[in-house]
């Protein structure tokens, strides 16, 4: 009887080890970390992988260590000009994975995730109340970057890091967009205006540049047959004093006889005269005799 009953005790013992091993088992992703705390003490850090708790005594805390984004929620701010601007924006962290930085993120912040939201609502509302709305709408850069460094600083001491933050939108009030559209559609028919001026006087320009090249051409033309004409009487005037020194009147008779036939001038010839003797006594020559 008293075997049986330390076989029964012993074999519930062993039961008991085994329930106990593993209810005690804990295992730690590679994205995460572990903080186990034994009577709300923290006892130790766990990494990835395998890790074994006293059940009921120990509990363990897993805290992600990836990059997460959180969403700072659509919000009306005034800004400096009297506006109504809606205001959207995201930020994006990690828990840095040193055991140091874990613990803090769960001692030294109560919910850092919803802490992280509502200090990015407060800076974008101290940042862009004291701009006008068409400066935050072309300095998003400097918005996001005033934001990311307020962050920085203000959570230096959770254990975070801040990555990086978005502006998704600056909305300015309905009435407003629209009278922001008709300025922009203005400015953009008059830099058309302007480009089609700009084009119409170019091509006058070059018109006036081709007209002025063609006057130039036929200048140069003309030029060139005045030169051509002196030179040619010049030619005419030498030969004339070689060939007709003291014979100015039959070289007289003899332009006569050229200024008549160059116009294709008709000669009528008397019946039964022949042609030579014609022409020669129209230049005052001595017919040749037969």
């Amino acid at each position: 009887m008293n075997e049986f009953n330390m076989t029964g005790l012993l074999v519930v013992l062993v039961i008991f080890i085994v329930v106990l091993f593993f209810s005690g088992i804990r295992i730690v992703r590679p994205t995460h970390r572990g903080l186990v705390e034994r009577l709300g003490k923290y006892k130790r850090f766990a990494h990835a992988g395998f890790n074994w708790i006293i059940p009921v005594i120990d509990r363990m805390f897993q805290v992600n260590t990836t990059e997460q984004m959180v969403d700072a929620l659509p919000q009306e701010i005034i800004t400096n000009d009297n506006l109504n601007a809606r205001v959207d924006a995201q930020v994006y962290f990690k828990v840095k994975m040193d055991e140091e930085s874990v613990k803090r993120s769960q001692y030294n912040v109560n919910n850092y995730q919803y802490q992280i939201v509502n200090l990015a609502r407060t800076t974008l509302r101290n940042i862009i109340g004291t701009m006008t709305l068409k400066s935050a709408n072309s300095e998003r850069s400097r918005i996001n970057s005033d934001l990311l460094k307020t962050l920085c600083s203000e959570t230096a001491s959770w254990g975070i890091d801040i990555v990086r933050t978005e502006l998704k939108e600056i909305d300015p009030p309905k009435d407003v967009q629209e009278t922001m559209n008709k300025v922009v559609k203005a400015e953009n028919e008059k830099i058309a205006a302007i480009d089609f001026a700009t084009a119409t006087e170019t091509a006058a320009d070059g018109q006036k540049r081709a007209e002025i090249k063609k006057a130039e051409g036929v200048r140069q033309a003309a030029i060139l047959a005045a030169e051509g004409e002196a030179q040619a009487i010049k030619l005419v005037n030498e030969a004339a004093n070689q060939y007709f020194v003291g014979n100015a009147q039959l070289l007289k008779k003899l332009q006569a006889l050229e200024a008549s036939l160059k116009d294709n001038a008709k000669i009528v010839v008397p019946l039964g005269s022949d042609l030579v003797n014609v022409i020669g006594e129209m230049a005052g020559m001595v017919p040749v005799k037969k």
